[in-house]
């Protein structure tokens, strides 16, 4: 099934590992088969790997990113996923914590990246964490 991404102008994007940057239109962009997309907003930099949540997002988007590095970085989601649910209460959060694991194991690291993301969301809500990886900065 094609994606279909609506961009904003002046957006950027990472494409199978390409940083992309949209022209000065609002442009759409159809992917007929299988690539590894993740918009600006999705995109976390080194410098802003600063919190246990973030800990856990940066190796899932590496792997997203480059599938062949994913047994390298495995060991540090499974750490810090480790560390994160040691520390929390929350059912759900923890729940999620498990839906990373589980999708990473199944090699789904896009499924994986959004729950992980939704432990990111959390951490901020409930900490007032700043900066949100809505605000991190994007790709360069």
């Amino acid at each position: 099934m094609p994606l279909k991404l609506s961009l904003k102008p002046g957006e950027k994007f990472v494409l199978n590992g390409a940083v992309v940057q949209n022209g000065d239109r609002r442009s759409v962009l159809i992917l007929q088969n299988k690539a590894s997309v993740l918009r600006e907003k999705d995109i976390m930099q080194v410098e802003d790997v600063n919190t246990p949540a973030r800990r856990i997002y940066f190796p899932v988007m590496m792997m997203y990113l480059d599938e062949a590095d994913a047994s390298k970085l495995y060991d540090e989601m499974a750490l810090r996923i480790t560390e994160f649910m040691g520390a929390s209460r929350n059912p759900e959060i923890l729940a999620e914590c498990v839906a990373v694991s589980k999708h990473v194991l199944n090699r789904d690291y896009y499924k994986a990246l959004m729950a992980a993301r939704k432990i990111v969301d959390y951490e901020e809500k409930v900490l007032n964490v700043v900066p949100s990886l809505h605000d991190s900065g994007g790709a360069q």
